[in-house]
């Protein structure tokens, strides 16, 4: 029996990539040991990917007022409300490395307002979760709920550029029925 495939479009060969496409898929590989399947999925368009991954960078990698499991927090719970296989298991993957927790990505996954989070993280992920499904109703009481959290006006913005562009990220991973890499399933646990 052959491997489920990893998206219903085509998926280009490594060697047929131009050489900054292959050359960022191939340091991913070597930092983890495989090549996450969105890379593959996404590498289908070039142009697209660079920009994908540009904008990925700059809302994911950054110093801020949010922890890079903070951010994770965000992409998790939004991508389990956009029912997005996987973003869930592979920024879960993420989450329980970066918070150090096994059980963090799947609480939040769930449900986040059971999970064993602060106050401050219930508030950002109901932010989140309000830009994700409920965009159109965001006003000057959300923005101050989280100013009374302690979160400042550039965090505020970030929580809202994770939400929106893992919400696109999420219909396109769903679109393209693209299938979680086995490898995310057991890391951080």
């Amino acid at each position: 029996m052959s491997a489920p495939a990893i998206s219903r479009f085509p998926v280009p060969k490594l060697a047929d990539l131009p050489d900054d496409v292959r050359q960022r898929i191939e340091t991913v590989q070597e930092k983890s040991g495989f090549i996450p399947n969105v890379f593959l999925v996404l590498a289908h368009r070039p142009e697209e990917f660079r920009a994908f991954m540009a904008y990925h960078d700059a809302l994911m990698d950054k110093p801020g007022g949010l922890t890079k499991a903070e951010r994770e927090m965000i992409v998790v719970a939004t991508s389990a409300a956009n029912q997005c296989q996987y973003c869930v298991m592979a920024h879960g993957a993420i989450l329980r490395i970066r918070a150090k927790n096994p059980k963090i990505a799947d609480q939040i996954a769930v449900n986040y307002r059971k999970a064993d989070i602060t106050p401050r993280q219930r508030a950002m992920l109901d932010f989140g979760m309000k830009v994700a499904l409920h965009s159109n109703t965001v006003g000057d009481e959300d923005i101050a709920a989280l100013e009374a959290h302690g979160f400042s006006k550039d965090d505020v913005w970030d929580m809202a550029s994770i939400a929106a562009f893992f919400a696109m990220s999420n219909r396109l991973a769903n679109v393209t029925s693209m299938r979680p890499n086995d490898e995310f399933y057991s890391l951080g646990r």
